[in-house]
């Protein structure tokens, strides 16, 4: 082989080299909901609700929900493809998919495998990951670390549900809450938008039950009883998932500035699971911080899952919200119960 060859391969070798974590970088974002849209009208025809009590109790107006045909990894794609086009990667150089999703297209195989072939990067490997609404950050975590390891140049992380199709409309209390959508971030190991500093994951057992879809696994199979039972739907203890949401948000916040040595009044903005709006009303006021520095988009898509919070953090940068030089930290709670948060330094100008 030609020594400038094997010059060449030396240096790829080199840039492999494994990183510190806090040197990931966000390189793109994009996002993708259904154009179909459930408002609360729409619910009060179903169940015995209200446009009041649905804003009231949630602070949710309307949800995006999948169109006829339409799938997860349909999602998925079009949140990729944006995200990859503000990177400027083509899909072939893409090494790594990651997606996070409750709501696969199928139990088998990877939602993953299905968004590879419809975006074309064909030299990916990839896998799903699933963590409820924690999901994404999870993933993100999964993507940083092989990153960040030299194993991978790069890694396309999604986060897409739809939950809609978990959803029982003839529930009041879980019906107004979910709808469907993606979001899409690419991690590097250089330049791009952001810095990922830190990331802090979670997960308690204990609280498994309450957050979980009853049937369709190996403790309950699939039967006519399972499903004349209404056990495929999402069930939750809404109560102590409230008191658990709350905790958890203000207390990432609050950890992940420590562990930087920061103050919460160092943070230009958080960007929460969007749950419910109660929740991040009581989270704010639990940190004491302003309504601005919480974004919101809950009122446009409800809870999204695992693509919550790429899909919020994705409209705060095209609002303006997130300005150069900022500090953002994202912080997500679910089934499981999982938790996880990130602090995210955007690059200045």
């Amino acid at each position: 082989m030609k020594p400038e060859v094997l010059q060449a391969e030396a240096r790829e070798e080199a840039d492999r080299g494994p990183v510190p974590l806090s040197q990931v970088s966000l390189l793109g974002i994009g996002s993708a909901v259904p154009e179909r849209r459930l408002t609360n009208a729409d619910l009060e025809r179903l169940v015995d609700t209200s446009d009041e009590w649905i804003r009231t109790r949630t602070g949710i107006g309307e949800r995006r929900i999948l169109a006829q045909g339409q799938v997860t990894s349909d999602l998925g794609a079009d949140a990729a493809r944006r995200a990859l086009e503000k990177s400027g990667m083509a899909p072939e150089e893409v090494e790594v998919v990651l997606v996070a999703t409750a709501t696969p297209d199928q139990p088998v195989p990877c939602t993953a495998a299905y968004v590879q072939e419809k975006i074309g990067a064909r030299n990916a490997m990839g896998f799903d990951v699933d963590a409820g609404c924690t999901g994404f950050l999870y993933a993100l975590q999964v993507g940083r670390a092989l990153v960040a390891s030299g194993a991978y140049a790069n890694a396309l992380v999604i986060g897409a549900d739809a939950l809609s199709l978990l959803t029982d409309y003839q529930s009041r209390e879980t019906c107004v809450l979910f709808g469907d959508g993606a979001g899409a971030v690419v991690l590097g190991r250089e330049g791009g938008l952001a810095r990922l500093t830190d990331m802090q994951l979670g997960l308690d057992g204990r609280g498994a039950p309450m957050i979980e879809v009853p049937a369709g696994g190996t403790v309950k199979p699939t039967s006519p009883e399972t499903v004349e039972a209404r056990e495929h739907y999402l069930r939750m203890n809404g109560r102590e998932v409230f008191r658990f949401a709350v905790d958890k948000l203000s207390s990432l916040a609050r950890d992940l500035c420590a562990r930087n040595g920061l103050e919460l009044g160092d943070i230009d903005l958080i960007v929460p699971h969007q749950a419910n709006g109660r929740i991040l009303d009581a989270a704010a006021a639990e940190l004491e911080v302003t309504p601005e520095r919480m974004y919101s988009n809950l009122e446009k898509y409800g809870n999204t899952s695992a693509a919550s919070i790429p899909l919020a953090l994705d409209e705060a940068l095209k609002e303006g919200r997130v300005r150069p030089g900022d500090r953002v930290i994202l912080a997500a709670f679910g089934a499981g119960l999982a938790w996880g948060g990130a602090l995210v330094e955007f690059e200045r100008e």
